[in-house]
């Protein structure tokens, strides 16, 4: 495993963050037991929970329990419910603070490291809400503040130099926009975090480079319309390559390429098994095949135009 520089104290983080959800928690402590102890065995040192669900942070305190604290990161995603049948986003002071409560008295974990906003809108985050996350800061409840999430509005949390982490979602064809952020971010010291490094889109490569895209039927049904290319088909068939380079998968070499930015410190993965953590997790150490990077670029320059 490959580590990177982590906030402002020295710290580090593995280059691969697992994530861990309702999915995972409903398959029971065992298997969440499981699946991370094969993960620091691997040396990941970084675990995201989707949401402040206190059974699934539960699960992940008793297995972390066994680990010098200081020796794991663990952020915890706020505001998008805690996980039970019908919780509801709220970003309120009081909604904000009562999940942070309840994540640390049921994981036992002492303090949460990121705590880490899903995507609030442009007024969906209170100017009292930010104050209560600080206070929590100000604790040592919760060490750094993140948001998350993509469109415009994250242009506007970004500069406002209130959050310590960006998490994004970051792949290959990943448009300026979102690079731009990255870099904006990168200016204020932000450390980012990756996400969704394998969108649907491209997993589709394979099947859309095989068979072409069927004729689409122009107005009420009649004819066939030969308009513009559908853009996720197009960009699918520009990185269809991926899925050809001998001794690597496709989700491999999405996430090696992301690794290669220097402005990330951390992709988090999603596993539903150790198998395929196993397969995942050494990719940091691995180099990508010579030439790859500039075959990405043609592709995107393809898809853009596609």
């Amino acid at each position: 495993m490959c580590y990177r520089p982590f906030g402002r104290g020295g710290g580090a983080l593995s280059s691969v963050s697992v994530r861990l959800g309702v999915a995972a928690a409903i398959r029971g402590p065992d298997f969440v037991r499981s699946l991370i102890y094969a993960a620091l065995e691997q040396g990941v040192n970084a675990y995201v929970l989707e949401s402040a669900d206190p059974v699934l942070a539960g699960m992940v305190g008793d297995a972390l329990s066994a680990v010098e604290r200081e020796l794991v990161t663990v952020a915890v995603t706020l505001g998008a419910g805690d996980g039970r049948r019908g919780s509801l986003r709220d970003f309120s002071p009081e909604g904000l603070t009562h999940a942070i409560d309840r994540v640390l008295n049921v994981s036992g974990l002492g303090w949460i490291d990121v705590s880490l906003l899903d995507q609030p809108g442009e007024n969906e985050l209170p100017q009292i809400s930010l104050q209560a996350l600080k206070a929590q800061r100000s604790a040592d409840r919760t060490r750094m503040l993140g948001v998350a999430g993509d469109g415009e509005v994250m242009d506007a949390y970004v500069s406002t130099g209130a959050f310590d982490v960006l998490a994004t979602p970051y792949h290959v064809n990943a448009p300026w926009s979102v690079r731009s952020r990255i870099r904006a971010a990168r200016e204020r010291d932000m450390t980012i975090l990756a996400y969704d490094f394998y969108p649907s889109v491209l997993s589709r490569g394979q099947r859309v480079a095989i068979s072409a895209p069927p004729a689409r039927r122009g107005l009420f049904g009649l004819g066939s319309s030969r308009g513009a290319p559908d853009a996720a088909a197009g960009s699918a068939d520009a990185f269809a390559f991926l899925h050809c380079v001998q001794g690597w998968t496709a989700e491999q070499l999405c996430l090696g390429f992301v690794l290669t930015d220097p402005a990330m410190t951390s992709v988090m993965v999603d596993v539903d098994t150790v198998e395929r953590l196993n397969q995942i997790i050494d990719v940091p150490e691995r180099d990508l095949p010579s030439g790859l990077a500039a075959q990405i670029e043609m592709a995107r320059v393809r898809s853009a135009a596609a």
